[in-house]
This record gives C-alpha cells, sequence and structure tokens, in this order.
C-alpha cells in the first residue's frame, strides 16, 4: 500500500501531546491523518487533517470514526475496546490490537497476564472492591505497607498510592484494585520495544526514570539508564518477551523496577508511545513516533540506538496556579546548549499537569543530567 501522498487514510484516537508529536511525522512523511478527540481544545486540533469531537469510550463514535481510515491507532488507552474488536472483524487494521488494549486497560488482568507468562512482577493481590481490602489487613492476609492500584482509568500518578497505614485507604475509590508488594528497589527502569506487523523487533536503550516524591509522575528520564550493561541486556530481554507474549504491532514501553539484588520485575506497560521515550527525538536516529508509525504500517523499523546522551524534564503545572498557561523564564532555558522545549499546545494549567517537556543532549551525560537540574529550577509553568 501507497502511504504517501495518497489516499490512506490513519486514524488516531485522542487528541493529546502524543498524538501531536505523532503527527510531526506523519507530516514529514504527507500522510493523511484522521483524530477522534472528546475536546476542541486538543492539542492534535491544528496539526491533523481531519479533526472528529467524539467521546472515545463511546462505541458508536469509535466505531463510525474507524469506518473512515485505513489503520487505527491510539495515543491514549482508554478507549472502546468493543467497538476495536468490531472494526477488526470488518478488515480495519487496528494497531495495538484490541486483545492487547483489553488486557492492557486493567491493571488486575495486566498483571494475571504476566503470571500466566512467566514474566517477573512484584507479588500482589487483587480485590474486587476497596473494603475487601481492610478486610484482608484485619484478618492477616494482607500486610502493610503495599501500594494500591485502581485497576482501572489511572495515569500520571493518579490511580496509585503508597499505603502505609489503614488511614491511607480513605478517599480513595470504591472498586476494582490490586495490593502490590512494596518493592525495595534501586532504580524505575524503562524500555521501549518496537514491532512491526511482519514480526520484526527492536529496542530503545534502556532509560532511568527518576520520580517526583509527592505527585509520583517522571520528573527526569535518563538516556542511556546509568547500569551495568548485564543489567541493561536483561532489562532488554525481558522487554522482549513481554512484546513476544502480547504479540503487539507498534510500540510497547515496558517499565521495571530494579531489585536492590539487580533482578528486573514488570511494573506495567503502555502500548503507545511514553513519556519514557520523549529524549529520542532530539538524541536517536530514529525517534520513538517515527518508529510507531513504522511499526503499525509495516514498514522497516529505524535505527534506535542514541546519537548522544540525553535527558528529558517534564513540564508540568506548578502548584497554586490554575488558569491560562505562562512559561515562565523560557526564554533563560533557551540560551542554554543542548536544550530544546517542547510545548504542548494545552492553553490551561494545573498543579501538576503535563504542559511540556525539555530535552538535553550533551555527549557527557553527567553534564546533561546537571544542565537538567537547572533547567528544571529555571522554568516554572504558571498562570497569568
Amino acid at each position: 500500500m501507497n502511504y504517501f501522498s495518497s489516499d490512506f487514510k490513519l486514524g488516531i484516537l485522542g487528541g493529546g501531546q502524543l498524538g501531536k508529536m505523532l503527527l510531526y511525522n506523519t507530516r514529514k512523511f504527507d500522510i493523511y491523518t484522521c483524530v477522534l478527540e472528546a475536546s476542541n481544545e486538543a492539542p492534535c486540533k491544528t496539526a491533523c487533517d481531519e479533526f472528529h469531537l467524539g467521546d472515545l469510550m463511546d462505541y458508536d463514535a469509535v466505531y463510525n470514526f474507524g469506518k473512515q481510515v485505513d489503520v487505527l491507532t491510539i495515543e491514549i488507552e482508554n478507549v472502546n475496546v468493543d467497538a476495536l474488536e468490531a472494526l477488526e472483524k470488518e478488515g480495519i487494521k487496528v494497531y495495538p490490537q484490541s486483545e492487547t488494549l483489553r488486557t492492557i486497560q486493567n491493571k488486575a488482568k495486566q498483571k494475571l497476564f504476566y503470571v500466566d507468562n512467566e514474566l517477573p512482577t512484584a507479588p500482589f493481590s487483587r480485590f474486587a472492591y476497596l473494603s475487601e481490602i481492610e478486610d484482608a489487613i484485619n484478618n492477616g492476609g494482607l500486610e502493610l505497607p503495599f501500594v494500591w492500584k485502581a485497576a482501572q482509568f489511572g495515569y500520571d500518578g493518579n490511580g496509585v498510592k503508597v499505603v502505609r497505614q489503614l488511614s491511607d485507604l480513605e478517599h480513595l475509590p470504591k472498586g476494582e484494585c490490586i495490593a502490590e508488594e512494596l518493592v525495595p528497589f534501586k532504580n524505575e527502569l524503562a524500555v521501549i520495544v518496537a514491532r512491526n506487523a511482519s514480526g520484526d523487533t527492536k529496542t530503545f536503550p534502556v532509560v532511568e526514570m527518576e520520580f517526583h516524591p509527592e505527585a509520583n509522575q517522571v520528573e527526569y528520564v535518563i538516556c542511556p539508564a546509568r547500569i551495568s550493561t548485564e543489567v541493561a541486556n536483561k532489562a532488554r530481554e525481558i522487554a522482549l518477551n513481554v512484546s513476544k507474549a502480547f504479540n503487539h504491532v507498534g510500540l510497547l514501553a515496558v517499565e521495571m523496577f530494579q531489585t536492590k539484588d539487580d533482578d528486573i520485575l514488570i511494573n506495567e506497560v503502555a502500548p503507545r508511545p511514553h513519556n519514557s521515550g520523549h529524549q529520542t527525538i532530539e538524541a536517536s536516529y530514529t525517534s520513538q513516533f517515527e518508529q510507531h508509525l513504522r511499526a503499525i504500517l509495516d514498514l522497516p523499523l529505524g535505527r534506535t540506538d542514541s546519537k548522544v546522551g540525553g535527558v528529558m524534564v517534564n513540564l508540568v503545572g506548578a502548584e497554586g496556579h490554575t488558569g491560562n498557561v505562562v512559561y515562565q523564564n523560557i526564554e533563560n532555558i533557551m540560551t542554554m546548549d543542548g536544550v530544546t522545549p517542547h510545548i504542548y499546545g494545552k492553553k490551561q494549567t494545573r498543579p501538576f499537569r503535563k504542559m511540556g517537556h525539555v530535552t538535553i543532549v550533551n555527549e557527557d551525560l553527567n553534564e546533561a543530567r546537571r544542565v537538567a537540574e537547572e533547567v528544571k529550577k529555571s522554568i516554572k509553568v504558571i498562570s497569568e
């Protein structure tokens, strides 16, 4: 099939920043794009060929949109999987596949998938209701501390909480959840695997993630991770095994823990471009977004190694600020060598909302990390 400067249509479910960065590459290749998104203020709106308003969880909205395109992909997991399954049966190519999404959308199912496929993950218990957790603690079936995770609809640190005492359960959602053993770890790592429909696979270098202690959001992504070759090889092997088990097409970001004993445990996965791969835009031969396109269109996969060391800094809304966004001191960081800001196009800021990111590239990774700290301290995402 001819994808370039043709009648081919690529559909994207979701109009956020990941879709916007994916569209940079569809424009580079002159691929016609259609986006479905519930918000008329979505970052994708100005960059796609067709913008459709619709609820991503609504069967009819997703199904009718999908009937208008040749290949359908996502930039967010919370979409109507029943509609995707129906489209697949009618011959529309959907990547990632509906079966993969159905498992990944629910963290309990996702964890059981790892157990069933003998993939290493932290021990956990599954609960239909939050009240069952308190019963399990009182009856000795569950020990404090542990990590509570909502089974569905968690994102950017929402839906995850470390529970150290019973009172920590207050005000949490009452529905299905898991209680995961609190893993003592050295590092949080991630590997992005690319796989096309022909079954060709490539992995990006292992990255190291540093998290904000309160928001549980990634603050820094460091590539390559500052770990031994042995640990890096183990992480890439496990990521490839996860990809093989899912038999997915597209990108699969595998987040992992490196334990005190240098074991690797799978935390969770995302079947799409991911926050842990943003530095690839400046630092890699092939960005994660171009690679996702190559994979879902069954084109040859691009070179995945880095040209230079890269660190990504997330730009999130400052606490105490809600309203029209202002990027304070952005001119100052643009005077620094190797620093590139990416602004997502969200007009309204609120505390901890992802508003952009900054990539720092340098032959010396330690210097890149130092500059990243300076960037983080300099720029503030505030309201007018």
